[in-house]
This record gives C-alpha cells, structure tokens and sequence, in this order.
C-alpha cells in the first residue's frame, strides 16, 4: 500500500436548495475539489448518498453523475452506508489509490432531501426493518434510546448533552457554507422543543440539500499538476468538461457511458430486429399486406 493525499477540496452551500437539483450540487462540489486539485482528469469517482431514490426518485447516480459532469468513460460508483455514505465513498477512494489501481479518484457525498419526500419515513429504511421500523420506531427515537443508555452508563448530563449543540452552532457560524450561520447558547438548546427525550430541537440534524467533494491521489501527482492552469469549456455531448488527451484510459467493466437516451448511439432498424429476436426470443414476421413492415 502506498501513501495517499488530499489533493483538493470541494463544496457547496447546504440548506433547502429548492431551485437547484441534485446533479446541479454535485457538479458544483466536484468541479470546485478537481479545480482546487489542479487535475485535468480523474481515473475514477465514488458518489455517497443515502437514499436519492427514495428523495428524488434517482437511482444509478454513478453513472448519472459521471456523464452529467462529462468525465465517461471512467469507472463511476454509487456508496450507500446510511449517514456514512460520504465517508464509505472517501474509503473506497482512499483504498483504490493505495492499492495502485488509480492515481487520481474523485471521492464526494451529496443528498437533496427537501423536494418533497417524507424525510422520516425515508430516513426509517436506514433502521432495521423488521426489528425497529416494524414497530414504529424513528431516527430520532433510535437516537434518543441511545442518548438515555449513555447517560445511564456514563452518568452524561443533559447539560453535557445540550454543549455538542453549542458547539456545533459556533462553528457552523464560522463557515460560509453551513445553513445555519448562528450560534446559540446553553439555555436556548436545553429550552428548545422536545423532540424525543432526552433529544430536543437543537440537539436534531435539520433537513439539507448539499454536496462535498474531494481529490485522493497519489503523491506524485502533485509534480504532474503544479503548473496546471484551468479552463472550462461549455459542456456538450462531444467536448466533456474537461479531459487531458494525454492521461490513458484505464479499461474497466465499470466505466460508464453518456447515460442521456439523446446522447446514446441510437440502434438501427435491423439493429433493433436483431436485439428483439436475441433479448426475447421473438419471431418478426413479415406482413404481407404491408410492403415489407415489420
């Protein structure tokens, strides 16, 4: 295993990002670590997120976001590990850099959780199904019985409790990219609403749209990448957003392909006969009365 470094860093704002989707937020975290990086490609990407199927009905999204952010054909893979998909994806990204297998990956973390889905229920598939959401039980429930546990076992006070919030808030107010930029005070958490005791409001993740992303490479890229200067051209099917003609493509059964139906080759007509009669053993016929239709 050899060493590995963090080349570059990327992200977005995070709050209820109504006007934007969450390809948009991806790109913008990804393009904000490759461009702070200086790379001018990548061998391959991890994406973590949760539950975009259930949030914004789209799965696949390594594929999806690869060609949304025109890197294809590169090996593009999906990490789903619950409030850790983020960092499975930065292991993943990690391990592959240190095996040799790739020089430069793209590890990142998005969700979109505010157009529309029911946050709690969604959130609930993370628990165990027959023995924890089957009766009911929620996120914060979970959370709550194991806040009770601790102080039981530790003796943890609610004042002690209530100081994680406090100092979350100060430091969400020192970056510009946190949703909430205030901080509060001990008697604020420990007054907030009760959400599941011993849990009250400001003890509670909020509901967010965002996105993260980093550069794991290898140390040597870094001679390779100090005089790099960026450009992005417009993206279009046939000019990616960037590329280096010089850095090979590593052939893999995971690089994936623009992922649009408009940017796809479109199968012929005897193509398309053909693929009818191997995928499902159709017979087409000839109609006599149609010149030769199908």
């Amino acid at each position: 295993m050899r060493d590995v470094i963090v080349l570059g860093v990327g992200m977005t704002k995070f709050g209820e990002l109504w006007n934007r989707s969450l390809r948009d937020i991806y790109v913008e975290a990804a393009l904000s670590a490759i461009e702070n990086a200086g790379v001018d490609h990548i061998d391959s990407m991890y994406v973590g997120a949760m539950s975009s199927g259930l949030f914004v009905q789209q799965e696949h999204l390594g594929a999806v976001l690869a060609d949304y952010l025109g890197v294809n054909p590169i090996p593009a893979t999906r990490v789903e590990s619950a409030c850790a998909s983020g960092g499975a994806a930065f292991r993943q990204a990690y391990l592959e850099v240190a095996s040799g297998a790739s020089d430069i990956v793209l590890a990142s973390g998005v969700e979109k959780m505010t157009d529309g889905a029911d946050v709690t229920e969604v959130l609930a598939t993370a628990a165990d199904q027959e023995y924890e959401a089957f009766h009911g039980i929620t996120f914060p429930g979970l959370y709550a019985l194991i806040a009770n546990a601790h102080m039981h076992q530790f003796k943890t006070t609610r004042e002690q409790l209530a100081q994680v919030a406090v100092k979350n808030h100060h430091n969400g107010a020192k970056n510009p990219n946190a949703q909430f930029r205030s901080e509060v005070t001990l008697e604020q958490v420990m007054n907030s609403t009760m959400v599941a005791d011993p849990l009250r409001l400001l003890d509670c993740s909020p509901v967010s749209d965002g996105a993260a992303a980093v550069i794991v490479a290898a140390p040597s890229v870094i001679t390779r990448t100090a005089t790099h200067t960026w450009r992005y051209p417009p993206r279009t099917a046939s000019a990616p957003i960037f590329r280096s003609s010089a850095a090979p493509r590593r052939s893999s059964p995971l690089r994936t392909e623009p992922f649009s139906i408009p940017a796809r080759m479109l199968a012929t007509a005897a193509g398309s006969r053909s693929s009818a009669l191997m995928r499902f053993g159709c017979r087409l016929t000839r109609n006599s009365n149609t010149s030769g239709r199908v």
